[in-house]
């Protein structure tokens, strides 16, 4: 330990506990000092010789936007191993990273923001790729191992601090920053909530970042949750740092608030830390807090009680320490361990979806590899950028021989020839420089510019052929020859120019729109069609009214062509087809469709027809509903960053058996799809926990080419806790991987419950023959719902089902447990009443905000009409009145039932505005055990009903 010298303050003295150096260290910074603090980009105070800090490096499958780093797999490819042990050592690789390049690069940041927690709930997400699963226990049991890996084992010193995303209930692009989440209680308590906590309460989480959505009427950063739940879970000050521009949406976009003051304020007293707004600049935020201040609306203490939490975080990160600080010379970075896990990580993240015995392949196959992802190895906006790479094209030749694989990207060879005859032209620009995007490094991706260094495209009277690719909805992209895609910078020009599509308005889409017997280009980034100048070709500027050009396409290959060319001749056909990270389904965009991209259907059909023995390869950041009826085998894996290639050739050849599972449904059709904005996942029966139908490949599934017996299930509750186990046996020929999982289900239950629920699971390795006996400890409160009843968790007494199997469908063993519980009872509502927001089902119904500080109300969806249900509502020896909270205008309509005689509350007189509740009665004539209906019609939010004996 350093010793501490007799001139320096208690903070620096590393012999005292970190929070009495806190106050010291509180106690010296003045009020402008704290207040600056409280931007994402903390300045130097010099006078006390501490450093500038900033809160948010993004490194969630590696170091991102830095420069280059190792690439692991997609978050959704690492929930799909279902290794904890293995993602922990991802963690542990990619905090040493941090560290390392930090060690060189001082803007690079020890608080991570990283890993997203949100739950899959809804496969059409842009951001389907940064999430783990769609199921609680699983996503939290790889969040849990990610954030163990980035915080370190150290018990004082953190290596880096990672922040949870994005709390809570997001998932939708569209509209994020103004829609609102319709989360029911039960839904809240079971399903969305439930990743984080048991995530914080492992205890290596340093904080959480709140959406940019409403939950209930009310944005995330004002969220009363904060308090109540997320800072209940633990003892540690957590650090809640904001989405980027989130502060400025609380009145800008969501109108929540008057002034920025207003907002600021409150969100720092919900338990927002530090503000992620204007970029580096912190004037402006500084300026909010001081007039929040000066209006009264903030006191010191609640500066202190933020700034305290951010310094908590850097004392742990070991700032003031750095002679012991453990982390202080970590340098591993890119090494060969680090570059085993990648692969490692790769090949365990491969999911064998179907297998007639095609695969593994033999070692002296012929193969055709075809279609858009072959020879891709795809990034996405929160990757590092590559040091290695590796594509599946690329991986075939390495173990099977070039000589064995044949390749056609099924591309269509297209020229655009202008109104005067002549065709579009790339001009060569051989002295221009080799440049990858984002390859220096950047504090914001969002801010990179284009390339002008290199000639606009001009026309000739030959021109140039490009490769076009049809991604799906019409959007398009355009590469020339040498590999560039068609992009646009800020002066307008169109160049042949970037590596890959990219950035946070990406540049190198387009559209071909129909028009006078010809074809319009529309640039998408702009929204502007291009035309040909004298000057170069160009997007048209805004306001001008010059005719864009009219183009005329000329196929010169059909990719369908080029691809039966190739399959016809093999003994084998791999079409690995999926997705753009950056087009179609990405942040601030959500997919539209689970459809393959039309082009890729052609190309599937078109392999088939030429030879049956036709296997697909999905290389995609989230599932589609796919035709895999008549193929011998179909696999997928997310983007596996930079040994996906070398990791798909391994598994394809049988040096690796697959053991991926799916960390989510793949539904049919879209027609098994909710509402995408439709959050109320038992309502809508949504994910496997209620999902009613016949998905194409259900939770949790995956092959192997081994096989597996399992035998042996017991179960016998003790204490606080249920002991299961049984044994697994590889009965195959080749050593392979199984994930065992345990699923649970109640089976007379008095509420909705899920079909099934995972209860926990473990990945392990067998030898040929070899047996493994599992054991679980299930705690028995893993068993209970939440009672909107009694408002509280309760475990009902009755009959379990304990389910051991390979999925959430292919379930092996059974056993029924009886246990004991509390038994439902009836809600004593005399006296106590009704909260609107404690339905059991309700139809046509939203939760939104009863007040800005907290509470739900029921609304009815769009003002209209809807309908709530509260079962077994005790009136005991009578009520003989009714009173309804009530704000707006419209009808509060009550049905007892049981020969009861309705009552119609009616508010016609609205108030000063939605939080102006009025107070209606009405007599009322019902007594006894009985379900209670209730009617809502016109704009109207009602919280809570009343009743008096």
């Amino acid at each position: 330990m350093t010793a501490h010298t007799p001139h320096s303050p208690p903070f620096r003295d590393p012999r005292l506990p970190f929070a009495k150096r806190i106050d010291d260290l509180l106690a010296r910074l003045t009020l402008d000092e704290k207040v600056s603090f409280l931007h994402q980009f903390a300045p130097a105070v010099e006078r006390l010789r501490i450093a500038a800090f900033r809160t948010g490096q993004e490194a969630l499958h590696g170091v991102a936007w830095m420069g280059p780093a190792t690439v692991f797999p997609q978050a959704v490819g690492l929930g799909a191993t279902w290794n904890p042990d293995l993602v922990r050592r991802v963690g542990e690789a990619v905090s040493r990273e941090v560290r390392a390049m930090r060690a060189r690069d001082d803007r690079v940041g020890l608080n991570v923001w990283a890993p997203t927690v949100n739950l899959l709930r809804h496969p059409l997400w842009g951001r389907n790729e940064e999430g783990y699963s769609e199921d609680p226990k699983l996503t939290s049991a790889i969040a849990t191992a990610y954030t163990r890996g980035l915080r370190g084992d150290h018990p004082a010193y953190w290596r880096t601090a990672p922040v949870l995303k994005h709390w809570l209930a997001h998932n939708n692009e569209t509209g994020r920053d103004v829609a609102s989440s319709s989360v029911r209680p039960r839904v809240l308590r079971e399903y969305d909530l439930r990743a984080f906590e048991e995530t914080v309460r492992a205890g290596a989480v340093a904080g959480v970042m709140p959406a940019y959505n409403l939950v209930n009427g009310r944005p995330n950063h004002v969220s009363p949750y904060l308090r109540e739940h997320l800072r209940s879970w633990t003892g540690q000050d957590l650090l809640v740092c904001s989405d980027a521009g989130a502060p400025s949406n609380l009145v800008d976009s969501e109108h929540y608030f008057d002034t920025h003051e207003e907002a600021t304020a409150a969100a720092l007293r919900a338990g927002v830390d530090s503000f992620t707004d204007h970029g580096t600049d912190g004037s402006q935020i500084t300026a909010r807090l001081h007039g929040a201040l000066e209006q009264g609306l903030l006191t010191e203490p609640d500066i202190d009680t933020a700034v305290r939490r951010q310094l908590s975080v850097r004392f742990r990160l070991g700032e003031f320490d750095p002679a012991d600080d453990p982390h202080a010379g970590t340098g591993a970075f890119d090494t060969p361990d680090h570059r085993s896990l990648a692969r490692q990580a790769a090949e365990q993240a491969v999911v064998l979806l179907k297998n007639d015995g095609v695969l593994p392949l033999a070692h002296d196959t012929r193969i055709a590899v075809v279609g858009l992802l072959a020879d891709e190895c795809k990034l996405d906006w929160y990757s590092g950028t590559l040091l290695h790479r590796s594509t599946p094209l690329e991986g075939l030749y390495e173990r099977f021989g070039a000589e064995r694989v044949e390749f056609a990207e099924g591309v269509d060879r297209v020229r655009l020839r202008t109104r005067s005859g002549t065709f579009l032209r790339v001009p060569p620009a051989t002295d221009a420089p080799a440049e990858v995007r984002g390859a220096e490094g950047a504090l914001d991706p969002a801010l990179l510019a284009g390339r002008t260094d290199l000639p606009p495209l001009t026309t000739g009277a030959t021109g140039t052929e490009l490769a076009l690719i049809d991604w799906g909805q019409g959007v398009l992209t355009l590469r020339a020859p040498d590999g560039r895609y068609l992009s646009v910078a800020d002066d307008g020009f169109v160049r042949a120019s970037a590596d890959q599509p990219g950035g946070w308005i990406v540049q190198e889409t387009f559209r071909l729109e129909p028009h006078a017997g010809g074809h319009l280009l529309r640039h998408i980034g702009t929204g502007r069609h291009v035309r040909v100048a004298a000057e170069g070709v160009k997007v048209a500027p805004a306001g001008d009214t010059a005719a864009p050009e009219v183009f005329e396409l000329i196929t010169d290959e059909r990719g369908e062509d080029a691809v039966a060319r190739v399959a016809g001749a093999a003994d084998v056909v791999l079409v690995v087809a999926g997705n753009d990270p950056h087009i179609g389904g990405r942040e601030t965009e959500d997919r539209t469709t689970l459809a393959l991209p039309a082009q890729q259907e052609r190309l599937l059909r078109a392999a088939r027809a030429a030879n049956p023995n036709t296997v697909l390869v999905l290389v995609s950041a989230y599932p589609y509903a796919v035709p895999v009826a008549g193929l011998p085998a179909a696999l997928w894996t997310a983007h596996g960053g930079q040994a996906a290639g070398t990791a798909l050739a391994r598994v394809l050849a049988g040096d690796v058996s697959p053991a991926g599972r799916l960390p989510q449904t793949w539904y049919a059709s879209d027609a098994d799809l909710p509402d995408l904005l439709d959050y109320d996942v038992i309502g809508a029966r949504q994910t496997y926990l209620y999902f009613e139908g016949t998905p194409l490949f259900p939770f949790g599934h995956g092959l192997s080419y081994a096989s597996f017996s399992y035998a042996g299930l017991s179960a016998g509750a003790a204490d606080d806790s249920v002991r299961v186990s049984f044994t697994v046996t590889n009965t195959g020929d080749v050593t392979a991987d199984e994930v065992a999982q345990l699923y649970t289900r109640a089976l007379a239950p008095s509420a909705v419950r899920p079909r099934r629920e995972l209860l926990a699971h473990r990945r392990v390795t067998l030898a040929p023959g070899e047996r493994a006996e599992l054991a679980f400890d299930v705690p028995l409160s893993a068993l209970a719902f939440w009672d909107v009843a009694r408002d509280g968790w309760r475990r009902e007494p009755g009959p379990y089902e304990l389910l051991a199997g390979a999925s959430s469908e292919d379930i092996r063993l059974r056993r029924t447990l009886t246990l004991d519980g509390e038994p439902a009872a009836p809600r004593a509502v005399l006296g106590r009443g009704l909260d609107a927001a404690g339905f059991d089902e309700q139809y046509g119904a939203a939760l939104v905000d009863r007040t800005k500080v907290s509470g739900d109300a029921v609304t009815p969806v769009d003002g209209r009409s809807a309908e709530l249900l509260y079962r077994d509502c005790d009136f005991g020896g009578g009520a003989r009145e009714v009173t309804v909270r009530v704000s707006g205008r419209g009808e509060v309509e009550l049905l007892p039932g049981g020969g009861s005689v309705p009552v119609t509350l009616t508010l016609d007189a609205p108030g000063s505005g939605p939080y102006a509740y009025t107070s209606l009665r009405a007599p009322i004539a019902v007594a006894g055990v009985r379900d209670l209906r209730l009617r809502l019609r016109g704009p109207l939010r009602l919280a809570h009903v009343g009743f008096l004996g």
